[in-house]
């Protein structure tokens, strides 16, 4: 594969979330960055395809406790990066900006009564997309008349609907971000070797990883499959065509791998 030393630009990251909750803040972050490129766009459909995108968010923050969930994990690592300000080492600096963010995310979060959401819930043209968004072709144009009309207004009027509705959730998407941010930044990516593509690691007991990274050149014609939980996991290279079923590749593969935790 050549040298490992890849920028961002050179890799193709493959991850594996190891808890239900980093498995629901990946989840969050591919929809929200799908949310800001069709914002970007100016046709109906792209205005269709940004409110669909909201809905789902709307769904995976309404399972379970997610605000008090998400708090939990600001908690936490502000709890554990605390402990790090006695650590000469440290960049104190940079450990006070970060403290102040998780400490400014965890009172916004508190600050919000009931679900986060339940503002735009209310919007009666929201609530009648909801309603039949799990329909296939359920919006169409003879179920919601409302809609259609809505979809011929100007581009600018309907971003700043969809930006409005949005501005309740962006709260979200800083936290997910943040935290994401920092956990994928606890660990420097090691030089490793999947052996006839294959390769498998027991993790620490007194460390709790919460994500595997494997980074593989774009260049490399196989792609990364992860498994694991708590206690190991492994990571088999496929080779893959459009017509054929992906197999395990019998060749040594070289990658880049992060264990995170924080």
């Amino acid at each position: 594969l050549g040298t490992l030393e890849h920028s961002v630009n050179e890799t193709t990251i493959y991850e594996q979330p190891l808890n239900e909750r980093i498995r629901t803040f990946l989840r969050l972050e591919f929809l929200f960055l799908q949310l800001k490129y069709m914002l970007e766009g100016q046709s109906e459909w792209e205005s269709r395809a940004a409110i669909s995108t909201l809905i789902d968010i709307l769904y995976t923050i309404n399972r379970g406790d997610f605000k008090s969930e998400t708090i939990k994990e600001l908690e936490r690592q502000e709890a554990t990066l605390t402990r790090l300000q006695q650590t000469p080492a440290v960049d104190h600096s940079l450990l006070s900006s970060i403290l102040d963010n998780l400490k400014g995310l965890t009172h916004h979060l508190y600050s919000i009564k009931g679900q986060i959401g339940n503002d735009i819930r209310q919007n009666e043209l929201l609530k009648s997309i909801m309603q039949r968004n799990s329909i296939p072709g359920g919006t169409c144009d003879f179920d919601i008349p409302v809609y259609h009309f809505w979809l011929q207004q100007a581009a600018s009027e309907r971003r700043q609907l969809i930006n409005q509705w949005f501005s309740s959730l962006e709260i979200v998407q800083l936290s997910v971000s943040f935290l994401l941010k920092l956990l994928r930044e606890s660990a420097t990516p090691q030089k490793e070797t999947a052996v006839a593509g294959n390769y498998q690691k027991k993790l620490e007991t007194d460390n709790t990883c919460q994500l595997i990274r494997a980074l593989v050149s774009k260049k490399s014609p196989y792609f990364a499959e992860i498994s694991g939980g708590k206690h190991r996991f492994s990571i088999r290279f496929m080779e893959a065509t459009p017509a054929t079923r992906p197999k395990q590749t019998e060749q040594d593969v070289q990658f880049q791998l992060s264990c995170c935790m924080l």
